[in-house]
């Protein structure tokens, strides 16, 4: 197999252990890092130790156009449930992030939980992510006519956005109610379209917030 990251937090990671010409793939593709067999190391290999060490902390798998969401908020749930229902081509994943699954995609970005719970997290691939309301327009261009043309509000300036968006992410709980756990783990049909959809049909503390 082939462990599959975003290349957007690994090449600062491979600047710092010395090595150079590491290349990003476009933005639809997943950059590969292969599982063979590391060379002999020698006294002058650091920079190869530091690759190895690399890979094998790695995550096993990232999928590009998914979007992280705060999975135990009614209204960002509402919000998902809604895309689901739009996005007819399934283009777009999603991933609650009080999961585990989640974290591998916040390491690479350099975000933490906090981050995600303030703002909707949308990694489009490799190097591209988007929050707030930058996130909700990039994932509406994805859905088919008429909801792509909510993208169009892209035009606004991002401090206009990011300041109803934040006002409104402020106060959702008080306003929509949140609950325990993740919320589709109550609507398992969805879970097809979830990347934590096994974690979440095991159950754990990972589910809960």
């Amino acid at each position: 197999m082939l462990t599959r990251t975003l290349a957007g937090r690994v090449r600062p990671l491979l600047a710092a252990a010395g090595l150079r010409g590491y290349a990003p793939r476009a933005a639809a593709d997943l950059v590969v890092v292969g599982d063979e067999e590391p060379p002999p190391r020698t006294a002058s290999s650091a920079s190869a130790a530091a690759t190895v060490s690399i890979a094998a902390t790695a995550p096993t798998v990232l999928q590009p156009r998914v979007l992280i969401y705060d999975g135990v908020c009614h209204l960002c749930h509402r919000g998902v449930k809604w895309v689901i229902k739009a996005d007819k081509h399934a283009k777009i994943r999603f991933c609650c992030v009080q999961s585990k699954a989640a974290e591998p995609y916040l390491r690479l970005v350099g975000m933490d939980r906090e981050d995600v719970l303030r703002r909707v997290l949308f990694i489009e691939g490799p190097e591209t992510y988007y929050e707030g309301s930058t996130a909700a327009l990039k994932v509406a261009s994805y859905l088919p006519l008429p909801y792509s043309a909510l993208s169009s509000l892209l035009i606004i300036p991002a401090p206009l956005r990011d300041a109803i968006y934040d006002y409104i992410a402020k106060n959702r709980y008080d306003w929509f109610g949140k609950d325990d756990e993740c919320i589709v783990t109550k609507n398992k049909e969805l879970l097809e379209r979830f990347i934590d959809r096994d974690e979440m049909l095991g159950g754990g503390p990972s589910n809960s917030f």
